[in-house]
């Protein structure tokens, strides 16, 4: 009985969280540089570094409370390794989330690697010895599938629908932020429905099952569009309407 009492509430554990502090004139003055030059990603994990913290403590406790989220947090797998591993996404069959996100980062020449290294250089603490930082690791390193799942490339409104849909999907306020000051900024650029694209994005991403419940080594494999109709992400009808030779306005118009 001693253990039934003492069972893992997920209800419960938010509660007892330590609640790191919001810096929104640091997130500010890095949003002002991400829009300057929407290549710089650091200033996003700057902005990640002082908004986010408490949407990574709650957003773990949440994989606790899911069906196999305890496992995959016990696990606590190092995705990005795994993303690395050549062999591994050679071995994907055609039309799989795997196949798609490898033809993705080879050709924009992208790396799960890169993106860690980034991170550590807006957010160090990002590779403490801590569950919280494992989690916003994993965070960090299904980015780039969820530009597959969304279908979201990576112009700047697709980064802006992305990090949209990415609030819906964590309640980081860091996201929200971005999103925002891209929509803003999109007010001077040539007329495009640029911020109904990214509303969009947010809809589509709270309609979306919670994707970092998901076992990534099981979805990778999965028919792309097989997954998108399972995790309820419905077609980004608004942005791929837009020509692409428009959407990189959205912030540099």
């Amino acid at each position: 009985m001693a253990l039934a009492a003492d069972a893992y509430d997920p209800e419960m554990a938010p509660s007892r969280v330590v609640r790191p502090k919001l810096d929104w004139p640091h997130a500010l003055r890095a949003l002002r540089r991400l829009l300057a030059n929407k290549d710089d990603t650091t200033q996003v994990f700057e902005i990640m570094r002082a908004l986010n913290g408490q949407a990574t403590a709650r957003g773990y406790h949440q994989l606790l409370g899911t069906v196999q989220g305890g496992r995959i947090a016990y696990e606590r797998e190092e995705f990005a390794q795994r993303l690395m591993d050549d062999a591994w996404l050679d071995a994907f069959a055609e039309g799989t989330v795997g196949a798609a996100y490898r033809e993705f980062v080879r050709s924009e020449r992208l790396s799960a690697e890169g993106l860690a290294e980034v991170s550590r250089e807006g957010l160090a603490a990002i590779e403490d010895p801590h569950p919280y930082a494992w989690f916003g690791r994993r965070t960090r390193d299904v980015h780039d599938i969820w530009h597959i799942l969304s279908g979201y490339h990576r112009d700047a409104l697709g980064e802006a629908c992305l990090v949209a849909f990415s609030y819906a999907q964590t309640k980081g306020l860091g996201w929200l932020l971005i999103a925002v000051g891209a929509g803003f900024r999109s007010l001077t650029a040539p007329k495009q429905p640029y911020i109904r694209a990214i509303w969009q994005g947010y809809r589509r991403g709270k309609a979306a099952r919670w994707l970092l419940g998901e076992d990534y080594h099981k979805l990778m494999a999965e028919p792309l569009a097989s997954a998108r109709r399972r995790l309820n992400i419905t077609p980004a009808t608004i942005y791929d309407n837009i020509p692409a030779d428009q959407r990189d306005l959205v912030v540099t118009g």
